[in-house]
């Protein structure tokens, strides 16, 4: 399969745009952005420094609308995108810059024959409606650049003023704005595929299935295309297969869970005794539309490479591995290597699975994935951690891989879990090449004790934290 080809920025004056995020998942929040671009071959310019006090809103330049209305097609994590024609500390400052904007800007939104409306959203702070009606009449008073009549519902143009109030948790809200913006409504992000996929209306469900937010935001990070062949090799019930369906790709998996794959393990929800039948991973892809997109789930061992044909085959591989907390991380037990068992009648018994240590599973990934991913592809996995003992060192490598992000969803106050996005930058060269390339791990972040051991201790931790009258952290399932 040839390399994955990329689309050459297209260098055009940029315009200023504000994108207005959900306050959710914030580590992810730009990096997201970031990989959309660049799949859609345009540049973008971030001020990242606007979301350092816990603003929601960001200006970003792009080179046009039909850019800024790409984008917006395939954020989850953003609300809404606006052309930017003002910011400030006040509304007075809002009128100030929008008398002064060039008619070329104002005229097509602004005509008599244009009608409108002004929204007023504040972050941090509840305005009273009658507040928001004063900030309104300000923004259009009689010498306004407004000469269109007013329409609340469904008007030819939507404008938003939007007020950012400072607040750092322990003390009331800042009484007057620190930042004010006034746009002109672009787009609205995809924050309505969450609910469509949302795992409570999905046929098929598991213990540890990918919520559709954080599924849809590995697909944007894997820059998962129409056409694209993309593989889970822990695919569980297949939230991500879901995921990368839905933007065109075509999807295959493997796990070594049998029962759970022929519905034959413990049902996940509540009440629920038995599993149906027709509980599948494909099912859950006929459930949406997708079936077409569906290639084959296979049982099968990830660390078993030998499996596959030789030579690059996938455009992704996303992935969410089992970390042995509500799912055991096993593999396929080698004969060498197994703890046997007599039998009463003096026949010897070897077991079928063995327990598969996290770091053995990462670095199994890596060279799976430098050797069946296509050159410019890319690898989505989450490494979870715990936070007193994490350092960059723990991050794997491979000599064809080339870490891009690394962002962190916090758990509690001393777990979290990192997304991990890496691109094959180099060629694989097998044991029969001079100087195999394998994946290493500088420092082993389970090598003294396991993930498991460091989450219960952890949880301990936080339980006499909470006998002692300390604050209490979130909690989160683990896979």
């Amino acid at each position: 399969m040839a390399a994955r080809n990329s689309i050459s920025p297209q260098i055009e004056p940029m315009k200023r745009y504000l994108i207005q995020f959900a306050h959710e998942h914030l580590d992810f929040r730009v990096q997201e952005i970031r990989s959309i671009l660049s799949l859609i071959g345009c540049q973008g310019i971030m001020k990242e420094k606007d979301l350092s006090d816990g603003s929601p809103f960001m200006e970003v330049e792009l080179s046009s609308e039909t850019v800024a209305k790409a984008l917006m097609q395939r954020t989850v994590l953003s609300k809404r995108l606006y052309e930017l024609w003002g910011e400030g500390t006040s509304v007075y400052d809002i009128n100030t810059q929008i008398k002064q904007l060039p008619k070329e800007i104002l005229e097509p939104y602004t005509s008599e024959n244009s009608s409108f409306r002004i929204v007023v959203e504040t972050f941090n702070k509840k305005l009273s409606t009658l507040e928001k009606i004063s900030r309104i009449e300000k923004l259009t008073e009689p010498d306004s650049i407004f000469y269109g009549p007013i329409k609340l519902n469904c008007p030819d143009y939507s404008f938003h003023l939007l007020e950012f109030y400072h607040f750092d948790g322990t003390s009331q809200p800042a009484s007057e704005p620190s930042k004010v913006y006034f746009g002109r409504w672009i787009a609205d992000g995809q924050r309505a595929r969450i609910q469509q996929y949302h795992l409570q209306k999905r046929h098929f469900i598991a213990n540890t299935s990918m919520d559709a937010c954080l599924s849809m935001v590995m697909a944007n990070l894997g820059q998962i295309k129409d056409s694209d062949f993309v593989f889970d090799p822990f695919v569980g019930s297949g939230s991500l297969l879901v995921a990368c369906a839905h933007y065109g790709a075509y999807v295959a998996g493997t796990d070594i869970d049998f029962l759970l794959l022929h519905a034959r393990a413990k049902p996940s929800r509540a009440k629920q005794k038995t599993r149906s039948r027709n509980e599948s991973v494909r099912s859950n892809l006929q459930q949406y539309g997708f079936e077409s997109r569906y290639i084959d789930v296979l049982v099968a061992d990830a660390s078993r490479h030998k499996m596959w044909r030789e030579g690059s085959q996938f455009d992704a591989i996303v992935t969410d591995p089992p970390y042995g907390i509500r799912e055991s991380a096993a593999r396929i037990a080698n004969v060498e290597n197994a703890k046997v068992k007599s039998l009463e009648n003096g026949a010897q018994r070897y077991p079928q699975k063995t327990q598969y240590q996290l770091g053995d599973i990462f670095r199994d990934l890596l060279n799976f994935a430098a050797q069946f991913l296509i050159k410019g592809g890319r690898l989505v996995y989450w490494l979870p951690i715990y936070k007193p003992d994490y350092q960059e060192s723990n991050i794997p490598q491979h000599p064809c891989l080339e870490v891009e992000s690394n962002c962190e969803q916090p758990l509690n106050s001393t777990i979290s879990r990192r997304l991990i996005t890496m691109v094959k930058t180099g060629e694989f060269k097998g044991p029969e090449s001079h100087g195999e390339q394998k994946a290493s791990i500088a420092v082993d972040h389970y090598q003294c004790e396991t993930f498991r051991q460091k989450y219960f201790k952890a949880t301990e931790m936080e339980a006499n934290e909470k006998e002692k009258g300390g604050p209490p952290s979130s909690s989160n399932s683990y896979s």
